[in-house]
């Protein structure tokens, strides 16, 4: 039995704790100067709680904007609530971290993105020897090292 390291998963927790982090400061102290966020999240995960009409409105995906009006944010260990305005009609709102897809404050060019690949368990117990073999027949190159600077804007 082969084991790896899962980076892409441990990417993921890293994320979703610094959306924590900020969002509990935001909690704590608000918004500062321009600041302001961009959440899109799967209104499918099965912790989301919303108003149904919202659901309709929403079935798969939704995005919604802290910066102006928001109120009652509060940040827990899977997820954060908050109470947003839509149409002067205040809905309390509860996402979880894994709901996220989306997170971005465009007052300071800061984005992530979380992919998720499907997977089934089942299929990668059946075919794990396979999977060891091909690795073997697939040449390995060296890490190459990027620097930040490269992708910064001048």
């Amino acid at each position: 039995m082969a084991r790896s390291i899962d980076y892409g998963t441990l990417m993921h927790r890293a994320m979703r704790g610094l959306i924590q982090t900020v969002l509990a400061d935001v909690a704590r102290n608000g918004l500062p100067g321009a600041h302001h966020f961009f959440i899109t999240f799967d209104t499918t995960h099965p912790d989301v709680a919303m108003a149904d009409w919202l659901r309709e409105r929403y079935p798969s995906e939704m995005t919604v904007v802290l910066q102006h009006w928001f109120e009652n944010l509060e940040v827990g260990d899977d997820s954060f609530s908050v109470t947003l305005n839509f149409g002067n009609q205040p809905e309390p709102m509860v996402i979880p971290f894994d709901a996220i897809r989306t997170f971005v404050d465009p007052s300071v060019e800061f984005g992530l993105r979380f992919e998720t690949q499907p997977t089934d368990d089942d299929d990668e117990d059946d075919n794990e020897e396979e999977d060891i073999e091909a690795e073997d027949e697939t040449p390995r190159k060296d890490a190459e090292v990027v620097s930040l600077d490269k992708f910064r804007k001048t």
